[in-house]
């Protein structure tokens, strides 16, 4: 079985020069889930699958007391586990209260060579199909936004990749772009805007007073 990959182009900032480059991304591989893991590591010890259910229980119990007391946790072979934080608002010298505005971002890993060498030579296979981003030119871009807000209030980012079939990055950086033309604004915090059309634009009425 080869990894099922394709060719991504890199996005590229709007006032940078725009010379294509690609990298290359799996796509559509399928997932392992607990039960077959759970089977494939029962047939290479003398745990029967009872017992490696217990085990993965303990494991996931001990992981997650001692990455929540801010600790890295290292399995010898597979590798190294760690929590990051992320404030919930923007956060200036000024900020009250800031110790309180903090939650826990995503548990990072970090895989220990053996793992990586376990793995051994891969075989790829690029897809057929095209999965990713679409081509669309600033004006269809914003023909789709007219269309989309004439029947909704308010997008998030996720909204924007499925309505213009975009990978997230590419998303971003469009959105980017929009809101710096001054055509959305975000009425969300940093971390988890929520975008509306600024009055005048995608169908909205000038004289519509701007939402703070």
């Amino acid at each position: 079985m080869a990894i099922l990959f394709d060719w991504y182009e890199n996005p590229v900032s709007p006032d940078q020069p725009k010379k294509k480059r690609f990298h290359p991304r799996i796509a559509y591989n399928g997932q392992v889930d607990t039960d077959e893991m759970r089977s494939k590591i029962q047939s290479r010890c003398t745990l029967n699958e009872v017992d490696v259910t217990a085990v993965l229980d303990a494991l996931s119990q001990v992981m997650g007391e001692e990455l929540g007391e801010g600790r890295q946790v290292h399995l010898d072979g597979i590798g190294y586990f760690y929590p990051t934080l992320t404030a919930t608002e923007e956060i200036a010298a000024d900020t009250p209260r800031r110790n309180m505005k903090i939650k826990l971002k995503a548990i990072r890993f970090r895989s220990d060579q053996k793992l990586k060498n376990s793995i051994g030579l891969i075989k790829v296979k690029q897809l057929k199909k095209n999965f990713h981003s679409s081509k669309l030119s600033e004006v269809e871009i914003d023909m789709l936004l007219k269309e989309y807000f004439s029947t909704h209030q308010m997008m998030q980012r996720r909204d924007f990749q499925s309505l213009c079939g975009m990978v997230r990055s590419t998303a971003m950086i469009h959105i980017r772009r929009i809101c710096q033309e001054g055509k959305l604004q975000n009425l969300g915090l940093r971390n988890q805007p929520i975008y509306v059309p600024v009055p005048g634009f995608y169908g909205t009425s000038r004289d519509q007073p701007t939402l703070r």
